[in-house]
């Protein structure tokens, strides 16, 4: 009996993991017109704009007023997509209460902070934010290995140092390598986890869990789920970063659909 235990406790504990669906590109597309549809319902395209615009206005106004911190301006604006998870937490609640037929004022977007999983989910935030912070910090080794400690004396004489230097060339290939990785941790870390502590009374460690077993169970989609990420992103912050303001709501709306397609609902 005492050898049976163990085996009897593995087998409810797998009996409590939400199911995964194998999902692929028209699910994708699906949760992104989802997402689009949501944003249209309930913009919040302006409260974005009071976030995103003093964030950038900071970062730019302390890179003029010493140019120390120019190496690592594309890290922290890139970086960005790596706590957007947590950023678009309101968009996942206002996306939940229009699926049950609930209020969907923006004001709700705050009540996350009152769920009974807030601690969970400032918990998984902060682990997020510990990966973020890992990303500038070798962001700036790998600076330091190519171009030392030298302070940049331009922001031009920057730009032509890392664009037409073999020494350039090797940051941008390696930085950019190193940012994928980081990248595809966070997304494995949180592509569901976050919805999911919103739906469920779950704990931190089931919803990373099932995050994990999504992108295992569906590595193509999810890889491709974060091209998608990244390119709305970018497309995003060409215009001034102005474009921001309405793909990260989107995204984050659609982020809730994609949880509901991946993950099956209790029984």
């Amino acid at each position: 009996m005492a050898n049976e235990i163990p085996i009897f406790e593995a087998d409810a504990y797998r009996s409590t993991q939400p199911m995964i669906r194998t999902i692929g590109w028209a699910d994708l597309k699906d949760a992104l017109a989802d997402g689009l549809d949501d944003f249209k319902e309930m913009p919040t395209h302006v409260a974005f704009l009071c976030v995103i615009y003093p964030f950038i206005m900071l970062i730019l106004a302390r890179t003029y007023a010493g140019y120390d911190v120019l190496p690592l301006v594309f890290p922290f604006l890139a970086g960005y997509t790596l706590i957007g998870p947590l950023v678009a937490t309101g968009m996942y609640e206002l996306s939940r209460r229009r699926e049950l037929g609930l209020d969907t004022s923006r004001r709700h977007a705050f009540d996350v902070f009152r769920s009974p999983s807030s601690r969970s989910i400032v918990t998984l935030g902060i682990l997020l934010l510990a990966v973020y912070f890992a990303w500038l910090a070798a962001a700036q080794a790998i600076y330091g290995q190519y171009f030392g400690t030298a302070v940049p004396e331009s922001v031009a004489g920057f730009i032509a140092q890392v664009i037409s230097t073999p020494a350039g060339w090797s940051l941008i290939v390696v930085g950019n390598g190193v940012g994928f990785l980081f990248a595809a941790l966070a997304l494995t870390l949180s592509v569901v986890s976050f919805p999911m502590l919103l739906d469920r009374d779950v704990g931190v460690a089931m919803a990373v869990q099932t995050s994990i077993r999504v992108v295992l169970a569906n590595p193509v989609t999810m890889a491709l789920w974060g091209l998608v990420v990244a390119v709305a992103l970018f497309i995003g912050a060409l215009p001034l970063f102005v474009g921001l303001a309405v793909a990260l709501p989107v995204l984050g709306h659609a982020t809730w659909h994609l949880y509901r397609k991946v993950v099956e609902p209790p029984a």
